[in-house]
C-alpha cells in the first residue's frame, strides 16, 4: 500500500512539473509576443479615437503655468495623416492643413510631423521674454498617448511629461475660435477702464482680496493678498475663451477648484462660481488696493533722484505699462518729423537744476518741463505742478506734448509705486500712474 501511494505521488509530482514548465514556456512565448501585439493595438486604438470626433478635437495647452498662459488648438484629422488645425497664438485663427503620425517607441505618441500652429509653441527661435530665449514657449509637438477617459484622449507632454487632454470639439469651438483674440482685450483691459484691479475670493463666510496684475505677452497673472497676515497668492496661466478665461492651476477655495471665469461686458469683471456660496472674481477698482509712501523719496529735500522710460530698452515691453500710456507715446511719434521718435521720458527729482521731466529725441533734441512737487498726505499721491518750459516762463506747452505731459500734472497727483519685480536689470523698478486716469509709466530708478 505505500509502495503504491508513493507512486502516486511520484506522478502526480511529474505532471505538476510538466505543466508549470509548460505554463512557464507559454508566459515567455506571450512576454516576447504581447509587447508588439499591445503597441500595435494601441497605435490603432489612437488613430480610431483621432479620427472618430466629427468635429475634431480640442487642446487648452499650458505649456508651463507657472509662468506661461493657455493656448487652445483645434484639430481635424484625417485619413492618411491630414490634420487640420488652428489656434488663438496670435490674430491668426484661420485653419491650416498639415501631416501627422503615429509613431511606436517606448510607448505610442501622436507626432505633428509638419509645421502648423502647433510648432508655434515649440520654436526656440520665437519666444515671450528674455528668460526663455532658445526655449520659446517650452511647447511640444509629440504626445504620449495614455488612453480615453470618459470619452477624452488623454495624453503626456514629451518635454514635461505633463497631462494634456483633447476633449471632442464642436461647430462652435471652430466657428467661435476667433472670439478669443477679441476676449484677450477684455482681459488686459481697455485704456478707458481703470488700471487697479483685484482678485476677490469668497469661501463662503469669509471675503479675501488680492491685488491682480495680468502680462498679456506671457498670458501670465499674479494676485498678492492685500490683508496684513494672508500669506496665500494666486499665480495663473491665463487662456482665453468666447466667453471668458480659463486659469491654471485651478483656483482652489475650500476645497473647490475654481479654472472657469465668465466675462461681464458691464463692469469688465470675470467671476467663476462654485457651490455654497464659493466664488472668484476679477474686479476693476479706481484707485490702487494698497496706498503706499513711496512718493515721499521724491519730496523738496530728499536726495536727488531720477526715473527714466526707455522706448529702445526693457521698459519699453514692462507689464505694467498701461495701453493709455502706450497710445499717447504712439500719439507724440505721429507728430514728429518722418524717421523721429521719442527715446526716453526721464523724471528728476531735487537735482541741482531742479525737478523736471524730460523728454528725449531720437534726433537728439531734448525738451525739459519744470514742475513744483508737493504731497497730498491723505490719498498719498506726489502732485505736481507747472513751472516752466525750457527754463523760460513764458514758453508755451509745446503742443505736441500736451496730451501726454497733462497726464503728470493730474490735479489729483499721481500714484508711486516701487515695484517688488526687475525688468532683466537689477535696477529698482518704479510706476508712476496718474489718480484719475488710466495713464500708467513704468521706469528704472537710475
Amino acid at each position: 500500500m505505500k509502495i503504491k501511494y508513493l507512486y502516486k505521488l511520484l506522478i502526480v509530482a511529474f505532471v505538476a512539473i510538466q505543466l508549470v514548465a509548460c505554463s512557464n514556456g507559454d508566459t515567455e512565448e506571450k512576454f516576447n509576443e504581447t509587447p508588439t501585439a499591445r503597441t500595435n493595438a494601441e497605435s490603432k486604438k489612437l488613430d480610431d479615437l483621432l479620427l472618430s470626433s466629427e468635429y475634431g478635437w480640442k487642446a487648452v495647452y499650458f505649456t508651463d503655468n507657472t509662468q506661461l498662459g493657455g493656448y487652445t488648438h483645434l484639430f481635424k484629422f484625417s485619413p492618411g495623416g491630414k490634420v487640420t488645425m488652428a489656434s488663438d497664438f496670435d490674430s491668426d485663427t484661420k485653419k491650416h492643413d498639415s501631416q501627422y503620425e503615429i509613431q511606436l517607441g517606448s510607448t505610442v505618441s501622436l507626432v505633428f510631423t509638419t509645421a502648423n500652429r502647433i510648432h508655434l509653441l515649440s520654436d526656440s527661435n520665437s519666444y515671450p521674454t528674455k528668460d526663455l530665449k532658445g526655449q520659446g514657449y517650452l511647447g511640444d509637438f509629440q504626445f504620449l498617448f495614455y488612453g480615453e477617459d470618459k470619452g477624452d484622449i488623454v495624453f503626456r507632454t514629451n518635454r514635461k511629461f505633463e497631462e494634456l487632454r483633447f476633449i471632442k470639439a464642436t461647430a462652435a469651438d471652430w466657428a467661435n475660435l476667433s472670439k478669443n483674440i477679441l476676449m484677450k482685450g477684455n482681459v488686459i483691459g481697455a485704456d478707458t477702464r481703470s488700471l487697479f484691479r483685484f482678485l476677490e475670493t469668497n469661501d463662503g463666510t469669509a471675503v479675501n482680496q488680492f491685488d491682480f496684475n495680468f502680462n498679456d505677452i506671457t498670458r501670465f497673472a499674479t494676485a498678492d493678498p492685500i490683508a496684513a497676515g494672508l500669506s496665500k497668492s494666486f499665480n495663473v496661466g491665463i487662456g482665453y475663451s468666447p466667453t471668458g478665461i480659463i486659469v491654471s492651476p485651478a483656483i482652489e477655495i475650500k476645497g473647490q477648484a475654481l479654472s472657469e471665469f465668465v466675462y461681464n461686458d458691464a463692469d469688465g469683471s470675470f467671476t467663476a462660481n462654485g457651490t455654497n456660496g464659493v466664488s472668484a472674481t476679477i474686479k476693476y477698482s479706481n484707485k490702487p488696493l494698497v496706498l503706499t509712501e513711496d512718493y515721499k523719496i521724491l519730496l523738496n529735500g530728499q536726495p536727488s533722484s531720477d526715473f527714466g522710460y526707455y522706448e529702445v530698452d526693457v521698459t519699453k515691453v514692462a507689464p505694467t505699462n498701461s495701453i493709455l500710456f502706450k497710445n499717447e507715446i504712439k500719439k507724440i511719434n505721429a507728430s514728429l518729423p518722418a524717421g523721429a521718435i521719442i527715446i526716453a521720458v526721464e523724471l528728476y527729482f531735487n537735482h541741482s537744476k531742479g525737478n523736471f521731466i524730460k523728454y528725449l529725441f531720437s534726433d537728439g533734441g531734448s525738451i525739459f518741463h519744470y514742475v513744483n512737487v508737493k504731497e497730498d498726505p491723505i490719498n498719498k499721491t506726489l502732485i505736481l505742478t507747472h513751472k516752466s518750459w525750457n527754463g523760460n516762463v513764458a514758453n508755451p506747452t509745446p503742443a505736441f506734448l500736451a496730451d501726454f505731459d497733462n497726464y503728470f500734472l493730474d490735479a489729483k497727483g499721481i500714484y508711486v509705486n516701487k515695484e517688488s519685480f526687475r525688468l532683466y536689470y537689477t535696477n529698482t523698478v518704479y510706476t508712476f500712474t496718474s489718480a484719475s486716469s488710466p495713464f500708467r509709466m513704468t521706469t528704472w530708478k537710475n
